[in-house]
């Protein structure tokens, strides 16, 4: 498990993000998914990342150091539908630099709120990962807001979307930040790849 985490530096540049001497992992979903939350349970502190009620307010590239040894990252949310479109569009080239350029990323966390049906822009976003070799995997996030079979159902309808597109599926856990529902699945996934 996770002994310590810190944070580092908040940015909007690319270029000011600490070196990429470490194995960097970063977290992204749409607004309000739960992904503040996430990365709280799974470092084991309450106000690491800042959780908020209004969507849209992570604005910065968070960068969090885990056991001195890997970068956490907390981005910006997507596809959150009031900011202003050049707001919007700032968000989305903050993003798309930082996922295509930094060299260390050894994984991209796709969240999504596992209550909701296949939503044509994470299937958009994942797709656009897979087109530009982008290593991910995802994470359904809320578990606990459902019974185990809806949750279960709800996990299969998405992977069959997926599936109408992938051969192969990326990694796919399951997560609740108030039950901490996927805490040691994640951080041995993590574990696993820096190893390997």
């Amino acid at each position: 498990m996770i002994k310590q985490a810190r944070f580092l530096i908040s940015n909007t540049d690319v270029k000011k993000c600490p070196p990429p001497d470490r194995p960097e992992y970063a977290f992204i979903g749409r607004s309000n998914v739960g992904k503040s939350s996430l990365i709280n349970m799974l470092v084991g502190q309450k106000s690491l990342a800042k959780v908020s009620v209004r969507p849209g307010k992570t604005q910065l590239i968070n960068h969090f150091i885990i056991d001195e040894k890997w970068y956490l990252v907390d981005l910006p949310g997507y596809g959150y539908a009031k900011i202003s479109l050049s707001v919007k569009e700032k968000f989305q080239k903050l993003i798309s630099r930082y996922i295509l350029s930094r060299e260390n990323l050894y994984c991209l966390f796709v969240l999504i709120d596992i209550r909701h049906s296949p939503q044509a822009i994470d299937v958009e976003f994942i797709t656009w990962l897979g087109e530009n070799s982008v290593p991910f995997a995802i994470i359904f996030t809320k578990a606990d807001k459902l019974g185990k079979v809806t949750a279960s159902q709800n996990v299969a309808a998405y992977t069959l979307e997926l599936k109408k597109i992938w051969e192969e599926l990326p990694p796919i856990l399951v997560s609740s930040s108030v039950d901490g529902t996927g805490q040691e699945e994640i951080i041995s996934f993590i574990e696993k790849t820096n190893n390997s």
